[in-house]
């Protein structure tokens, strides 16, 4: 456990077990406005039904900041882990090395946000003056209490750019990834959006939406606070059974998906398919003020293109419709170019304890860096817009 410390700003740390320890009002006054995953109930709803939890290998450390009256100043989301799923860092073959080596990879410690791969601030902070000072006060109790517990790494997955330049000067290492977003170009309406691609490329996704048009599906749009929870079993169950399908496990149950609904209102988006009534497919988002971020998908049967229509393009339309910058629909998927989603840069930055792998990881992370740079640049190019239309550009 950290110890509780006065530094020289007139800071104190400590760790707090659970984010339902931290005041609501804390949540409130630093995080974003509207943001679907930093706020009150997001962490505290997903550690509380245990898909954040010590019995998945997840144990909360979040660090809290306090100035000398007592008030909260700074929140660090930290966790110790004992694996590496869910956190979107991609490091089992480092893990692979440790062993290798005869060493020790986990327990790990995270700065992230559970099981969903969207960046944005990690060290969340009160404006002012003293918002450097707090930032550093967080990031060096981090690896405090990295040493105390003696653990072999801190990994801080996504964070803001601004954090990302912090994180750098501190001496963490940075690693790169591609993601593919959706970036408002303002087309008005869907129709207006293809008209931005190629003609054959527009006639290819005018086919996808017509076999699921044909197809004598129901395609709604439900924001959680409209979804009844006695529905919740259903739509949870084509999620769980897809997970199982690909060998994955559901860790959000449908009790815990009807809490974030509730809790969360219209800053959760389902998209559902339904069949005579039943439904038979599902895609789950969440949205904030600016963005909507695709999550979680299921799907019980086999109907032509109804992924890419609830998965992509109903996304598209919903963002149009609400005049939303950019959709992430989640991690990885080439399939995601040919419907417009550019390719987009994202990092996650490392503390490794040990000097030796700290150097190997060093030298493995340049040569990824300059891949990364040159796949992104050659996977741009297989985007469908036509030549005369010049996308928004990524981050």
């Amino acid at each position: 456990m950290l110890r509780e410390t006065c530094l020289p700003s007139c800071l104190s740390i400590r760790t707090v077990p659970s984010a339902s320890a931290i005041p609501r009002q804390t949540w409130e006054g630093l995080c974003p406005a509207g943001h679907p995953f930093l706020n009150a109930d997001f962490l505290t709803i997903i550690e509380a039904h245990g898909a954040a939890a010590r019995a998945w290998g997840w144990a909360a450390r979040h660090l809290l900041a306090s100035d000398e009256s007592g008030r909260i100043v700074g929140l660090l989301p930290l966790y110790v882990k004992t694996h590496s799923h869910g956190d979107f860092i991609y490091d089992w073959s480092w893990a692979a090395a440790y062993r290798q080596l005869g060493r020790q990879y986990y327990p790990k410690l995270m700065s992230c946000l559970p099981h969903t791969p969207v960046a944005g601030p990690r060290f969340l902070v009160a404006a002012g003056p003293q918002a450097a000072s707090i930032r550093q006060a967080l990031l060096d109790a981090a690896r405090e209490l990295l040493g105390s517990a003696g653990l072999s790494s801190w990994h801080v997955a996504l964070p803001a750019a601004d954090e990302l330049t912090l994180l750098q000067s501190a001496g963490l290492l940075i690693s790169h990834d591609v993601q593919f977003h959706w970036l408002n170009a303002g087309g008005g309406d869907f129709d207006g959006y293809l008209a931005s691609f190629s003609a054959a490329k527009r006639r290819k996704v005018r086919a996808e939406r017509r076999r699921v048009q044909e197809s004598g599906l129901a395609i709604e749009t439900r924001h959680g606070d409209q979804i009844d929870p006695a529905e919740w079993p259903l739509l949870h169950a084509l999620y769980a059974d897809t997970f199982e399908k690909f060998n994955n496990h559901a860790v959000f149950s449908a009790a815990c998906f009807a809490d974030l609904a509730t809790a969360l209102g219209r800053r959760m988006v389902a998209f559902i398919a339904r069949d005579g009534g039943l439904p038979v497919a599902v895609a789950i988002c969440f949205r904030s003020d600016e963005a909507l971020y695709g999550r979680y998908w299921g799907c019980r049967g086999n109907y032509h293109s109804l992924h890419f229509e609830l998965c992509f393009y109903q996304g598209i339309a919903y963002c149009l419709q609400q005049g939303l910058a950019r959709f992430e629909p989640g991690a990885g998927g080439e399939h995601k170019l040919s419907r417009g989603f550019t390719p987009s840069a994202v990092h996650s930055a490392h503390w490794i304890a040990d000097p030796e792998m700290r150097a190997v990881l060093a030298r493995h992370l340049a040569l990824q860096g300059q891949a990364l740079a040159d796949y992104r640049e050659q996977a741009a190019a297989h985007l469908p817009f036509r030549r005369d239309f010049s996308p928004p550009s990524t981050r």
